[in-house]
This record gives structure tokens, sequence and C-alpha cells, in this order.
């Protein structure tokens, strides 16, 4: 029982006043999941567009008008699963193992087979007409416009305006995928690629003419071939054609004669007039077309002979190949670079992978070995500890037991002995107590269970690479640890100050290297959420510098932490102290010196010389006898300035200026 689909179009027809137009609407599918060639549907459907509108080949109209922005198309399609051979699973993609690009010139790169009415495609792909015909083509409604673009790359809408309906139907090319939007007419409207047909010919010819049927009743295989008409005939055929009186003188070739052929013609016909060849040229439609065309549709058209055209219309194609040909190269010569710069990038890729391997097995290695070292280092730890205790325990034991040997013996003596026996015995039994008493022993270990691993602290070099990892025996007791330097309590503002942290283990022992977790924290008493910026480095060898600049003068707490518990002395106040006041004068043995002499140069030491001079001088009276500051007169090079400052310093003496 054939099967019948109910088909029902959706076409968009333009904008309505309630609603603007979807950008697209594709036809429904129901039954097979299947979409065909929108001319040969309307086709199948005895349906025809003539102008805006379409009229039904049975004689009553099928497309009404509706409320809103579409038009409705409804007929049944009988029968048409039947019509068509079925489409191709995936659209434009070529079947498996067909290689991308046309296969030779005779091939199709669809079917494999020999060209059958093989059709050119805008992207210059050929394929045979029926292999077209089995791709599943797709949908769209088209409003062109003024600024719309269309190509065979595809169809991009920049600007929607309302125009007439263009319903568009389009395919993939099967080579490149290039988007082919297809003419009104269908597959078969398409341009036909008569070189490749030329070319099947020729291929037909070298392998004996087989498969090449009569042009003219397309019945039986061909013979000879007119060179005049150029058309291949039959044996049937060819005698007709002598008898004829027009083709009586023609030239006719047995197909064998053909093969050392590079090209062999064909006349090719007016696809509107078949009885007639295209000879001509129409410029202003800018196709063939033959006689009948020119004085018919092209009445009034400038046309010309092939041959008289074919320089200029030559020319302008061979321009056109000139201007493609640089590019060709220059895209030859980048690929030819990308190809030299993979080469190279899998050159380099291979030579850094064999470094990366190289590295890293090297130093897989040396983790290897520094985990043996280590793990030797441990047991030789477990070892020694082991022995000690060992020891430690034989001897503890052995004091044991010669101290329960003395006191049963003395309590079995003073228990059961007489008087004279215990007289007697005395002077053993208490001089062995008195010797057991005075032995000295340790009621703790000699050695403890601490052991630990520390994976951060660097342990020098093995086979070349650095490793880290250290086992250490110690543990710090942050109790032990103690603070160092001299600007513990006190610092300046604006100035670096130092302190150093001294690590050590439970018996008050330094721990003699680093990597412990020492924690600093600076803040002031009224600002704690302002801590200030400190910096540990770590001297590896159980010490810690702390540095730290406060920025304002007052009071701050410092907290010291090691293993997240306090360190003694910790937390702790610092007294920050304005920025120290540097001084203005110099540091000298004397006025005179420092001055060159001059009688009005003063000091702040307040000494004075004879003959008008008002500064100190070596010996005189007032002098410290020893450098001092002319500003200030301290005698400390590295001190703070106590003068007041204006215009005369204590004592109401002028300054020594420096020179």
């Amino acid at each position: 029982m054939p099967l019948t689909h109910s088909l029902t179009l959706f076409l968009f027809r333009g904008p309505s006043p309630e609603a603007a137009p979807p950008p697209a609407i594709a036809p429904p599918q129901r039954g097979p999941a299947k979409m065909w060639n929108f001319q040969s549907l309307l086709g199948a459907a005895g349906v025809t567009l003539e102008g805006g509108g379409a009229r039904s080949g049975h004689g009553r109209p099928s497309l009404t008008n509706c409320p809103g922005p579409f038009l409705i198309l409804s007929t049944n399609v009988g029968n048409m699963a039947e019509k068509r051979r079925p489409l191709l699973g995936f659209v434009g993609k070529l079947p498996s193992g067909t290689a991308a690009g046309n296969s030779g010139k005779t091939h199709c790169p669809l079917c494999r087979g020999l060209f059958e009415a093989p059709r050119l495609l805008p992207c210059l792909h050929t394929v045979c007409t029926t292999c077209l015909e089995q791709l599943e083509p797709f949908s769209v409604v088209d409003i062109r416009g003024a600024e719309s673009d269309t190509s065979s790359e595809g169809s991009v809408f920049r600007e929607l305006k309302p125009r007439a309906l263009q319903p568009q139907i389009g395919i993939l090319c099967p080579v490149c995928d290039a988007q082919v939007d297809l003419p009104v007419g269908g597959v078969k409207a398409l341009t036909i690629d008569h070189l490749a047909m030329n070319d099947v010919m020729l291929e037909s010819l070298r392998g004996e003419g087989q498969g090449l049927v009569c042009d003219l009743c397309s019945d039986r295989e061909v013979e000879k071939r007119c060179q005049t008409c150029k058309a291949n005939l039959c044996h049937f055929c060819c005698q007709a054609h002598r008898r004829q009186k027009k083709t009586t003188y023609h030239t006719m070739v047995d197909l064998k004669d053909l093969k050392g052929y590079s090209q062999i013609g064909k006349p090719i016909l007016c696809p509107a007039h078949p009885a007639e060849e295209l000879r001509l040229f129409c410029e202003l439609c800018d196709r063939p077309v033959c006689r009948d065309c020119v004085v018919g549709e092209h009445r009034e058209h400038p046309c010309d002979f092939t041959s008289n055209v074919i320089h200029k219309h030559g020319d302008s194609v061979r321009e056109l190949l000139r201007g493609t040909q640089p590019h060709m190269e220059a895209l030859e010569e980048a690929l030819a670079q990308i190809k030299g710069t993979n080469s190279a990038l899998q050159e380099r890729v291979k030579a850094v992978a064999t470094d990366i391997r190289t590295f890293s097995e090297g130093y897989i290695k040396a983790i290897e070995e520094h985990r043996d070292k280590l793990l030797k280092q441990l047991e030789d730890i477990r070892v020694q500890k082991e022995n000690s205790l060992q020891l430690h325990k034989a001897q503890l034991e052995q004091l044991l037991a010669d101290m329960r040997t003395g006191v049963e013996f003395t309590e079995h003596l003073l228990a059961s002995g007489s008087d004279l026996e215990i007289l007697i015995t005395k002077g053993v039994v208490v001089e062995r107590l008195t010797k057991l008493n005075k032995v000295e022993y340790s009621a703790h270990p000699g050695v403890n269970e601490k052991i630990a691993f520390s994976p951060k602290e660097k342990a020098g070099l093995c086979r070349g690479y650095e490793v880290y990892g250290a086992i250490n025996t110690k543990e710090v007791d942050p109790a032990k640890c103690v603070l160092q330097g001299e600007d513990l309590h006190r610092a300046r503002e604006k100035q670096p100050a130092f302190f150093t942290v001294l690590c050590k283990d439970a018996t008050g022992e330094s721990m003699g290297r680093g990597g412990d977790n020492v924690q600093v924290t600076v803040v002031p008493k009224d600002k704690k959420d302002s801590p200030v910026k400190t910096m540990v480095h770590d001297n590896k060898d159980g010490t810690y510098y702390v540095s730290y600049t406060p920025k304002e003068p007052g009071t701050y707490t410092v907290l010291v932490c090691v293993k997240e518990q306090h360190v003694q002395g910790s937390p702790f106040t610092v007294t920050v102290r304005k920025k120290h006041r540097s001084h203005p004068g110099v540091f000298h043995c004397c006025t005179f010196c420092s001055s060159g002499g001059q009688k009005t140069a003063r000091c702040a030491c307040g000494g004075t010389m004879p003959g008008g001079y008002l500064g100190c001088g070596h010996g005189h009276k007032g002098h410290p006898g020893r450098p001092h500051w002319s500003c200030c007169g301290k005698f400390t090079e590295k001190s703070e300035c106590t003068w007041a400052g204006g215009q005369s310093g204590p004592w109401s003496l002028l300054r020594t200026v420096a020179f």
C-alpha cells in the first residue's frame, strides 16, 4: 500500500503590524526525517510558482491567505518517498574513504564512478547531477534587501527589510563544505561541466569505448564519431547519418582511432532550444545563446559569435588568473613555512621532551639516592638510641638485682639471725649496702624518642640536584628559646630595629640548624589592627635574625612564637622614640683645628683661647681633653644631638661651622 505524506509548508510573507517576522521558517517534517528540494517538492506535488503566487496542477489554488504574517501551503504528496532515492545521512560530507577534492578529472567524489551529467558548483568542484540530488538540502526564507550579502559561502542577513518572499534552498559542497544556494530550477539549473564530460569521453575511449552510448538513440554502444557534428554514433545511426543528404560527406572516425586524441569536442546545445547549438554570446546577459534565442528573448541584446568575443572574455579571465596566481604562490610559500615550522616544532618538542626525561630521571635517581641516605641515617639513629637504651637498661637491671640481693639478705638476717650472728655479719652487710647506696644512676633514659623529618629543610646537592629533607633528632622547646639584641626594648621612628631569636631544645642546647617555624608580630599598642611588617631570616644555625621598622613613635608590643608557642620573654614591649636627631656641627678635636684658626668660631664645650679666640683649643681653658661635637659637646661620635636649635647653642656659644 503506497504511503501518502501530508505536507504543510509555512512560508514567511512579510512583517505584519502585530509582530516582527522570524528570520527563517523551515518546513516541518512528518514521517521519515527527510528534507526535499523546494522546486522538486512543489513539482512532485503538482504545484508551480508563477510570479508572486502559486497554482495547483489539479486546477485549484494551493496558496491561501491566513491571518498573521504567514502563507500556508497544504497539499498531499503521494508516493513521494518511492520516487526519490534515499538521501545521504550526513549533510555535505564525503562517504568514508573518499579523498578530499575531485578524484581526478573524470570521477565523481561521491559515487567514485565516472561523471554522469556533471554539474559545476560555485566553489568549482564537480559532482554528478544524481549525486547532488541525493544530498540533503536545507531551507531558509531569504528576504532579500539592499544590505543582504549572499554567496556560495553562505547567506548573511545584515538588515531585514520587508521584501518579496524568496524561499532559498541550499546544499553543502561534499568536497569543501561550502554552502551552495541552488537556483530556482534546482540542481539541474547548475552549470554543466563540459570539460569533465570531455575528460569522461576520453577516459571511455581509452577503455575501448565501454560505457559510451549513442548520442542520437541512447540505446546502443558507440562505434564511430562524426568529426563534423562532434557526435558519437552507433552502427545503425552511423548508416542513417551517411544516407541523409546534409550529412553524407561528414567525416566519420572509428573510436579506436581516437585514443591518441587529447581533446574531443562535442556540440553544446541550447537548454531552451535543444535542436540548436550554442554559437553566440549575449553581452548584456553574459551567457551563450543560440540563433533562436537571438531572434527571440535576446532580440535587441548585443550578441556576437563566440569566436569573436572569446578573446575579450578570455583576456579578462586570464587577467583574473594572473591576479590569483601570486596568491597561490604566497599561500604555497606560507604552507611551506608552516610545514617547516611544524617540522622544527616537532623536532624541538622531541628535544625538549628528551631534556625533560633526562632531567626527571636524574632528579628521580637523586631523590631516590637521598631517600636511601635518609633511611640509612634513620636506621643508624635507631640502632644508636636502641643500644643506648639497652645499655642503660642493663645497668639499671644489674643495680636493681644487687640491691634486691642486699635487701633480701639483710631482711633475712634481721628476721632470722641471732644477736651474735647479726653482729658477726654486720660489717659485711653495712659495707655492701653503703656501697650500693652510693651508686649514682639516672632514673630517666639517656635518650628520647624524638625523631623528626623536616621536608622543607635544604639537604645540599645530590648528583648535582638540590634536594630537600633532613632528619632531626632534636626538637625545639619554645620555653627554652631566648631573645637577644641591643634593640630588644628600644627603637627609633622610621629606623630599622633588630633582634635575634635563639632556638634551643628541651635540654637547653642550641638546635644548631634552621627550619623551625618562627613567627614574629609587632603591633602598636593603640593600633592593634595595623601590625608592622617584619622580616625573619633563618641563619641555618638555630638563630633567626628579626628586623622591623616602626613608622610612628609610641609603645609597641612584640610577640615571638615558635611552634605557635611564646618563647621566653614574649610578649614584650618596645618604646619607639622619635627619629634620631643628627648633629649639625662637626666632630673635632678643637675649634682652632676644625675652623682653620678662625677667631670667631665657637664650640659648645665652652672652651676659649687667649688672643681673642672664642673657641676651644688643645690645653687651653675649658677644653674637654678629647674629641667632641661642636654643636652639643657630646663625646660619642655616633650619638643623638641634644642642641635645641636657635641662634646659639648650649652655654650661649655659637657652633663651629662644618666645612
